[in-house]
């Protein structure tokens, strides 16, 4: 069924159809509306599981940790300060092997207060062990959270599913809401280990010795690594069952392009334009999309840019002190690389300013034009 409607409903949608049997939550704008519809649900029987009504955030992935070891398929959501107060507990949640997914609505992190768009929130917990899929669209958000339970309950890994703040918390898009029936048949009844049992409460987190720690990050390492096939593996599966997939990546027009732009999640659709725009007066440029930050797909991006000499990352966020999250990662990614790459970074649409189609058409005629790569970002901003 077509419905019109934002991506928080969208992905309370997702959460009711995947049958989550606990959703503990504490609301945060912009968050807020999937808090909302689940809890709407919950009141006329429809979520079909327990809605649990936190103190903060932290209580909130604290309870979806221990139903998780219970053996309970879990959901929460949150954004901004409320993912940073949970800080402390997605260790626990990931070094526990607990598959919890977790919508994060990018916001701005204070100071100075905002509201708006940002990847900073979700960016700064790249190292908490968690699974990150951005999301470029309404739809995308609806699918990647039915496709998250099915990664996470396999590799036993937390799995964190990005949207980005107002621009699709809140725009309104057709989205296409599969029936009941077929998201049971894709995802089945969840079977992940009990380590936890109400009736005899005895687990406790251990307290091991050096070399034992070091064992248990080689081992949330490799399974790291397991979840790359497995994204693929359970995206394959969804495109035989919905009819569309996402992959960990996507690209186009990278055979003979002069440059590829490199995005992710909202700003790709403003780049779709403004290089289909470009094509049309003769310029080769192609477009990479980043979809899986974590665990970061090096190996697919190398098969993919070794082709290309020149690229240019986009991207809404800044790690203060060093340049775009997204192009750092990238850079490390092609190090190794016998092919030489020129790789520009860019950053706009910091705190939710707007990036139009102008703006990447001047990103992309800089990028062509430079003779050499800066160390730092290079600001972009509307109207400039």
């Amino acid at each position: 069924m077509r419905k019109f409607q934002t991506g928080n409903h969208a992905v309370a949608e997702a959460v009711r159809l995947c049958r989550t049997q606990m959703v503990a939550a504490y609301p945060i704008t912009p968050q807020t509306p999937i808090y909302e519809r689940l809890s709407e649900w919950e009141a006329t029987g429809e979520l079909g599981g327990v809605m649990m009504r936190t103190e903060s955030e932290h209580s909130a992935m604290a309870a979806c940790l221990a139903a998780s070891l219970a053996g309970v398929r879990t959901f929460t959501a949150t954004s901004s300060q409320g993912l940073a107060l949970m800080h402390e507990m997605l260790h626990f949640a990931s070094g526990c092997r607990a598959p919890v997914v977790m919508v994060n609505v990018n916001r701005t992190l204070a100071g100075p207060w905002a509201f708006w768009s940002d990847q900073t929130d979700s960016l700064a917990q790249r190292d908490t062990g968690w699974i990150q899929i951005y999301c470029e669209n309404n739809q995308e958000a609806l699918d990647s959270v039915i496709q998250a339970f099915r990664i996470a309950e396999k590799v036993l890994l937390p799995c964190m599913v990005v949207i980005e703040g107002h621009f699709i918390s809140h725009f309104m898009e057709p989205v296409e809401v599969p029936e009941q029936g077929l998201v049971d048949r894709f995802l089945p009844p969840v079977d992940i280990p009990r380590r936890f049992d109400p009736d005899k409460p005895g687990y406790a987190v251990p307290t091991v010795t050096q070399k034992q720690f070091m064992e248990y990050r080689r081992l949330g390492q490799e399974a790291m690594e397991y979840a790359l096939e497995v994204v693929e593996e359970v995206d394959r599966e969804f495109v035989e069952v919905f009819g569309r997939g996402y992959g960990l990546i996507e690209a186009e027009g990278i055979d003979g392009a002069d440059l590829v732009l490199v995005t992710t999640a909202t700003v790709t659709s403003t780049a779709r334009v403004a290089l289909a725009r470009l094509r049309e007066k003769g310029y080769r440029i192609g477009l990479l999309k980043i979809r899986v930050f974590r665990p970061f797909p090096a190996r697919v991006l190398r098969d993919v840019l070794d082709r290309v000499s020149r690229i240019a990352v986009i991207e809404r966020n800044i790690s203060l002190g060093r340049e775009g999250i997204f192009c750092s990662e990238l850079k490390a990614a092609l190090i190794n690389s016998p092919f030489p790459h020129q790789v520009q970074g860019y950053v706009a649409g910091i705190g939710g300013s707007n990036v139009d189609p102008e703006l990447i058409e001047r990103v992309v005629m800089d990028a062509l034009e430079r003779k050499e790569a800066t160390d730092g970002p290079i600001w972009m901003a509307e109207g400039e």
